[in-house]
């Protein structure tokens, strides 16, 4: 069940209810439209800090899934260690699954 959570990560992606790439993220996280943020359990340590201190001064949740090459099949992209959604419905979906 737990990579059920890709399926609506890819889903929601392809809905464009995501962004990738890390100065996207930080200004959806700023502009509070991010929901939810995925890290890569191998993302790096500096990516990983700037990321997560966003997230908690904006009260933005954010959850430690699989490694980058899993999240990066997920979109259908390359060398992405981070997914911010965009989108309630789809955040809460992927959060209900993680747990």
């Amino acid at each position: 069940m737990k990579n059920n959570y890709l399926n609506i990560v890819g889903l929601a992606y392809r809905a464009g209810k995501c962004s990738t790439g890390e100065d996207t993220i930080v200004k959806d996280i700023r502009q509070q439209r991010a929901k939810l943020v995925l890290l890569a359990n191998d993302i790096g340590p500096r990516t990983q800090k700037k990321i997560m201190n966003k997230c908690k001064t904006y009260e933005v949740p954010f959850v430690f899934v699989d490694d980058k090459e899993t999240l990066s099949d997920a979109i259908g992209k390359s060398q992405r260690v981070a997914v911010a959604i965009l989108d309630d419905g789809f955040a809460a979906k992927i959060q209900s699954l993680l747990r």
